[in-house]
């Protein structure tokens, strides 16, 4: 059956979250429907909605005008194996001794003494190494790693795939807790934890933020991960702070360049100094250590 989608913009989260849910009651009715905003702390949302046949393009128009929103944009989709497209465009990654593939590209692993391979599949989840933040996280945990770093704690906030945990407890003696807000990313970092021979190195939770019994019960941690997004970085400084053991170790991403200053000045506030940022295309990942 061919797939349709309709798309369209506005100002205001509550305006955009109102249209979302009137949208999912026309008819025919959506396979699924998505509010977003377009950029975080723009003010400007799109919502969306998947379709298995063509949508009715009067009712849209009418719901549109209701709401103040743009006309909505009307596309149909070819019939794709996405998953097997993915595969196949996605290349290993290599970040410093790090080596992300996902099985298609098994026969590519390096046969090289210090390099750790990752196995992780294209998912549902975000973080397969490519994007320019995860990137930016492993190259800054490898700079880590050979300056000597020797973490007794490690935990990755907004885990994702758990690619940065298992990256952590690939390389050190140490059981790293990767926590997520979505079910689902936490289904798929334990997926990728017994991919990789991980089971018990990486323990995978369903935690919104910092709040969850076991992350209270295993702070201060050595090194923390946190490649989310800048709102709730900012959010977060807090209890990322409050969980950081003296001297130690925090690497942020999920910033655009033009963001990085407000999250390192909010961060230097809540005890921290800077190490060093990295800019990879328009995202920044910095390395900050806790004072003492």
């Amino acid at each position: 059956m061919t797939t349709f989608t309709a798309l369209t913009t506005l100002t205001g989260k509550e305006r955009a979250e109102a249209l979302g849910e009137a949208m999912e009651r026309v008819e025919p009715e959506p396979t699924g429907v998505g509010v977003f905003e377009v950029e975080d702390g723009s003010g400007l949302w799109e919502v969306g909605g998947y379709f298995e046949g063509a949508p009715d393009q009067a009712a849209l128009a009418l719901l549109a005008a209701a709401f103040g929103a743009k006309p909505f944009a009307i596309s149909e989709l070819p019939e794709t194996d996405w998953v097997a497209k993915v595969r196949r465009e996605l290349a290993p990654v290599e970040a410093g001794r790090f080596f992300v593939y996902g099985s298609h590209d098994a026969h590519l692993v390096p046969d090289e003494p210090g390099r750790v391979a990752l196995l992780i599949e294209a998912a549902m989840a975000f973080g397969t190494g490519h994007h320019g933040t995860t990137l930016g996280c492993l190259r800054a945990l490898d700079r880590l790693i050979d300056a000597g770093l020797n973490p007794k704690a490690v935990l990755d906030v907004g885990c994702g795939t758990a690619v940065l945990a298992m990256a952590a407890s690939a390389v050190w003696p140490v059981v790293s807790l990767a926590s997520d807000i979505d079910a689902v990313a936490v289904d798929v970092a334990r997926a990728n934890v017994e991919a990789n021979a991980m089971s018990g190195k990486v323990l995978c939770i369903e935690a919104a933020g910092l709040e969850n019994p076991q992350i209270s019960a295993e702070q201060p941690f050595d090194l923390i991960f946190a490649n989310i997004l800048m709102g709730p970085l900012i959010a977060l400084a807090p209890d990322i702070s409050k969980a950081s053991a003296p001297g130690g170790k925090v690497i942020l991403s999920g910033i655009l360049n033009e963001q990085a200053d407000e999250v390192l000045n909010v961060y230097c506030a809540n005890g921290y100094s800077l190490d060093r940022r990295e800019e990879i295309v328009e995202w920044t990942t910095l390395s900050l250590t806790k004072s003492n």
